[in-house]
């Protein structure tokens, strides 16, 4: 059963940076298409970022440019690159395994916290 492990969450000033990562364990990486999602008080669960097995990525619009997903499977690692971080990104951080070898697959981690704040 694969497992899934964030870190990198904080507190951070407006225009700031962070990196999340996602430890997976139980299966290899190199099978999953991966996601990060937030959720922020109040409001839904939302898709932030999102990387295939091959390496393709996609963004929600309110962080392109200053998002990056990216994975190194040798690590079974997927990461979130945060820049320019303004106090709307703030919400509990989550990844998730999307897809296994093509087929769905709803597996969440316990989220991380990520607060943008002066």
């Amino acid at each position: 059963q694969v497992q899934l492990v964030e870190s990198g969450g904080g507190l951070v000033q407006p225009g700031g940076s962070l990196r999340l990562s996602c430890v997976v364990s139980g299966d290899m990486l190199r099978r999953l298409d991966m996601g990060w999602h937030r959720q922020a008080p109040g409001k839904q669960r939302e898709l932030v970022a999102a990387i295939t097995i091959g390496g393709s990525t996609n963004y929600v619009d309110s962080v392109k440019g200053r998002f990056t997903i990216s994975r190194d499977n040798a690590r079974n690692t997927v990461y979130l690159q945060m820049n320019s971080l303004k106090p709307e990104d703030t919400a509990v951080y989550y990844c998730k395994v999307e897809k296994r070898l093509g087929i769905p697959l709803n597996a969440w981690g316990q989220g991380t916290q990520v607060t943008v704040s002066s």
